[in-house]
This record gives structure tokens, C-alpha cells and sequence, in this order.
């Protein structure tokens, strides 16, 4: 069996955190997408993406980060190599090189998946990772819209929010970086550190479809600048990670746990 790919130990594993669920929500926005390039932002979503394609989704194309496509998964935190295959997992060797052309035209014509982060969220789906404040005299100067108009309107698309709060969940956004649910390309899913959102709420809108395991709809609509629709058949719970995926997650994607910086237990 592959080194990136080891069959799980027999000892119980201790119980999942917040951080190992919100991996497990991130994951699961790539379900079904075959082979397409995974393309994340924060230390949860990227885990997600390696995740995916070591379990269930298998066709998916990941990268070290850069401009290299690998073999398999590489695990967080370890350095990136061109080696052969050997028995250390960090030494997973590039199986292909993605020119930033190649990657614009994956984007283009809709051949990637990525999981964004967002500055600013609204209840449309739009999001902003430019500014804060009056655009022409911001309080606050971020990124710029970037590749947040191009990935919204012609790839798949989902956000990884590693704090849900108001500051982020606003009645509108400054600016509009990301377009609407009913203008963008294909607006899959928003991950937060407290549940799972789409827009298949009334016209397109931000509704709750999961909350992590101790979270309450109080507690996410609390935490949220607008009336977040809440279904009228309920809300499920996200669902664990199995023993394997806890054991790929703790053993070989994130040994050195980076994942509990981002989102605390």
C-alpha cells in the first residue's frame, strides 16, 4: 500500500475536534468532482482538498502549493521535493508542472474547484477580499479583487470561513469581489467554524444545512449580520471523520496538528 495511503492503526483514536470536522465539511464540497483541479486557501481547506483525494475522491489533481502537481498528497508542514517516491511521505515527487497560463485556463473554462476566503460575506453570496470601508477611502486595504471575479464566474466555488461572526456575515458587502449565487459559475458551499451554508435558500440566499457537532442554529444566526434562512425541515448535523480519515488527517496529512492553530478546539 502507497506510504501516503496506510492502513489504519487498531487503537482507538481520540474523539474529533472542531478543527478535524471543519476538514471533514471542507472535504466534502469536492465530493463528486472527479478530475478537476483542487485548488484551497487556509489550512483547513487545503487539508480538505488532500483529504478528498486520498479517500473518496481519488481523481482530483492537487498541488505542493506552488506550481507543482504531486503525486499524491503532500502532508502539511514538510518540505516540498522533486525526489523519488521513498518510505517518507514528504518526499512525494512532483508529477507535473502548472504554469500560471495553464492554471488561468483551468479557471476559464471551469476544469477547477476552489475554496476561497472571504474578508466579507452577504446573504447573496457575494464576497469581498478587497477592502473595508469606502472603497475610494478604505479603513482597511486587503488583497484586491484578484482572481475572486474570474474563479466566481467561470469555475466552481466555495469559501472556507475559519471564524463565523458578524464581521464577516454582513447585510452588505464594500465591495463586491466574488459575484452572487445567481451570477456565479457554480457557488457550491461555505464552511465556517461553526456549520455548512449554501445558496439554496429563497432566491439563491445563504441558508444553514449543518452545524458542527455543540453548535446550536442560536449560535450561527448570532453570530450573523443578516436573517440567515434556516430550512423548515431542519438541520442535520456535519458528519465525523471515520476513524481512517482521522488517521490520515493526525498521521499523515497534518502530523505537526496545524490544523488546531486555525481553528481551536
Amino acid at each position: 500500500m502507497s506510504p501516503m495511503n496506510p492502513t489504519s492503526p487498531t487503537v482507538a483514536a481520540a474523539p474529533p475536534t472542531r478543527a478535524e470536522t471543519c476538514v471533514i465539511a471542507c472535504a466534502e464540497a469536492w465530493r463528486g468532482d472527479g478530475e478537476v483541479l483542487a485548488a484551497a486557501m487556509g489550512t483547513c481547506a487545503v487539508l480538505g482538498a488532500r483529504l478528498a483525494r486520498l479517500t473518496f475522491e481519488p481523481g482530483l489533481l492537487t498541488t505542493d502549493g506552488g506550481a507543482l502537481l504531486t503525486r499524491e498528497p503532500l502532508p502539511l508542514g514538510r518540505p516540498r521535493t522533486r525526489a523519488a517516491p521513498s518510505t517518507d511521505p514528504a518526499d512525494a515527487s512532483a508529477e507535473g508542472w502548472l504554469p500560471f497560463r495553464d492554471h488561468l485556463w483551468l479557471v476559464l473554462h471551469g476544469r477547477r474547484h476552489v475554496m476561497m476566503g472571504a474578508a466579507q460575506l452577504d446573504r447573496h453570496g457575494r464576497s469581498n477580499i478587497s477592502c473595508i470601508g469606502d472603497w475610494s477611502k478604505p479603513t482597511a486595504q486587503l488583497l484586491g479583487a484578484r482572481g475572486a471575479p474570474g474563479n466566481t464566474m467561470c469555475s466552481t466555488t466555495s469559501y472556507w470561513i475559519p471564524r463565523h461572526t458578524r464581521r464577516v456575515f454582513v447585510d452588505k458587502v464594500d465591495m463586491v469581489s466574488g459575484v452572487a449565487a445567481t451570477d456565479a459559475h457554480d457557488l457550491r458551499r461555505v464552511v465556517t467554524d461553526l456549520g455548512v451554508l449554501d445558496v439554496n435558500g429563497p432566491g439563491r440566499t445563504l441558508q444553514l444545512v449543518s452545524l458542527h457537532p455543540g453548535v446550536t442554529v442560536e449560535e450561527v444566526c448570532d453570530n450573523t449580520g443578516f436573517d440567515l434562512h434556516i430550512p423548515g425541515n431542519g438541520v442535520r448535523t456535519t458528519r465525523r471523520p471515520t476513524a481512517h480519515e482521522l488517521h490520515l488527517l493526525r498521521d499523515v496529512l497534518d502530523p505537526e496538528g496545524l490544523r488546531a492553530r486555525e481553528v481551536p478546539s
